[in-house]
């Protein structure tokens, strides 16, 4: 079957941002003006998905007003005569079909990502993180595209992979296996956050799966682990000893807006790829350097 939903948790708190995040979602702290959220989603759509779930919590309501059409906004928009702007509005509420269920307790990635069962039913569909943003080397195909290519031709989950620094191999999933070539790895090993030595090898697991439904049986036989929540990486360890899974070592760059200084490096890095701010950042930032 083709991939055509995408499922995306948004439920956590946000800690490492507070007090940002007391009354505003993380996932909707902007890269320049746009929420990271809304890359995630355009990423989706660029990939050829359809109909996206998203899983959110209490305080996240802002996520849901922002994918809904905000009339008096629009028609304001319409009376000054901002046509551009408009357009960008109203394509925020017309890209895809986005869908919202509310995890009642806050119980680790695995169990946010079961609230999806029923909105996916049989089908493979792919799951991203709201708090990462992948770019891709090749404009025209996106790292999720690319999986969803790679699960239609083995008919297996697939995961991204991006290679870290040993030190920061306990902070991540990690995954083993052996390289197929063109990026395409056949994973035999999968470790929550382990420590370096226990590590098999420094590629971590990237926010982008595209997986087969059965994953869902196997986060219901999944028991509490590190941090006492359900860890979806346990629950595709279980996956592994039944089915294939291969991970995919993008090429591309990964921006995990989770921490505090990937978030400005962040907004810098965007901000001077745009063609409005890009010169007056980068003579901005020159100035400061040489100033500190």
């Amino acid at each position: 079957m083709p991939v055509t939903k995408a499922v995306i948790p948004a439920a956590g708190f946000g800690t490492r941002f507070l007090p940002a995040t007391k009354s505003q979602p993380k996932e909707m702290l902007p890269i320049v003006d746009t929420p990271t959220i809304q890359y995630v989603v355009e990423e989706c759509v660029h990939s050829g998905i359809t109909d996206i779930l998203m899983i959110i919590g209490r305080g996240k309501r802002a996520i849901e007003e922002h994918f809904y059409p905000t009339n008096e906004l629009e028609l304001a928009l319409e009376e000054q005569g901002r046509t551009e702007l408009l357009e960008q509005i109203r394509r925020i509420s017309d890209m895809a079909s986005i869908h919202f269920v509310w995890q009642k307790e806050l119980n680790g990635l695995g169990d946010a990502v079961s609230y999806g069962r029923t909105f996916v039913g049989h089908e493979p569909f792919a799951l991203l993180l709201g708090d990462t943003i992948l770019s891709s080397n090749d404009p025209d195909r996106p790292i999720l595209r690319q999986m969803i290519d790679i699960y239609e031709d083995r008919q297996e989950s697939v995961i991204a992979l991006d290679e870290v620094a040993r030190e920061k191999v306990p902070l991540y999933g990690i995954a083993g296996g052996e390289d197929r070539g063109d990026g395409i790895i056949e994973l035999d090993q999968l470790i929550e956050k382990p420590s370096v030595e226990e590590a098999p090898s420094n590629l971590a697991i990237a926010g982008r799966y595209v997986l087969r439904p059965e994953i869902f049986n196997y986060l219901a036989e999944t028991g509490p682990g590190k941090n006492d929540e359900i860890q979806l990486t346990d629950a595709m360890i279980l996956m592994l000893q039944e089915r294939g899974l291969y991970g995919l070592r993008f090429d591309g760059k990964r921006y995990d807006i989770g921490n505090k200084l990937d978030f400005i490096k962040t907004n810098v890095e965007f901000g001077l790829r745009r063609e409005d701010i890009g010169p007056e950042l980068a003579d901005y930032l020159k100035q400061i350097v040489t100033e500190l």
